[in-house]
């Protein structure tokens, strides 16, 4: 998908944005092994626990379509997959305040990247207005990710797996990225099309 969306001149530039989302798994134990699926985990996030698998994603940040994922279970921290969802030639990365501490990590991958991940404002109970500031500047450009979740979450109604195991619905997340870009570059597409 991504060379024949090369091929009519859209391509991945010079920037990453990388973000993961949840996706919740029945948790019941209402089936016949009598268990939940062994390869879902259960993760905290604000005061809520939801038990499922994590879909992570690097997104263009010009283009906002994605070029790369990983799916592991709820319990995995965001900064694990990272490596996987850089391509190396990134001048900016961006994230969230889950990939804050990862300068080295990004730098291994993506020698010639600035890290633009958003940086923790709360330091001893003080609130440092100046990086709050720049976090709201950097999360301008990082909210492209969420157009990505929403296509993929709403309109193609991917909130909840489908089938026991990772593997199976890394296969129908993947399918549902890859439609997600045709998507959100729909304009683009049929402007080429026309005579």
């Amino acid at each position: 998908m991504g060379k024949e969306l090369q091929a009519r001149g859209i391509r991945v530039n010079t920037g990453t944005i990388v973000d993961a989302t949840i996706i919740g798994a029945p948790s019941s134990t209402k089936n016949a092994d009598k268990a939940r699926d062994p390869e879902m985990h259960q993760t905290r996030k604000g005061q809520q626990w939801y038990f499922g698998m994590k879909l992570h994603i690097g997104v263009d940040s010009q283009t906002g379509l994605s070029h790369s994922a990983v799916v592991t279970a709820a319990n995995v921290h965001d900064k694990h997959p990272l490596p996987a969802l850089l391509h190396g030639n990134e001048q900016r990365v961006y994230g969230d305040s889950a990939y804050a501490s990862q300068k080295a990590l990004i730098a291994s991958k993506a020698p010639k990247a600035k890290d633009f991940t958003n940086q923790r404002t709360r330091c001893a109970g003080e609130v440092d207005e100046v990086q709050r500031a720049k976090n709201r500047n950097k999360s301008r450009v990082r909210a492209r990710v969420e157009h990505v979740f929403a296509v993929v979450k709403r309109l193609w109604g991917f909130t909840k797996v489908r089938y026991r195991g990772l593997q199976k619905n890394a296969t129908r997340a993947f399918t549902a990225l890859a439609l997600a870009n045709i998507y959100l570059c729909r304009w683009h597409l049929q402007a080429k099309v026309r005579p």
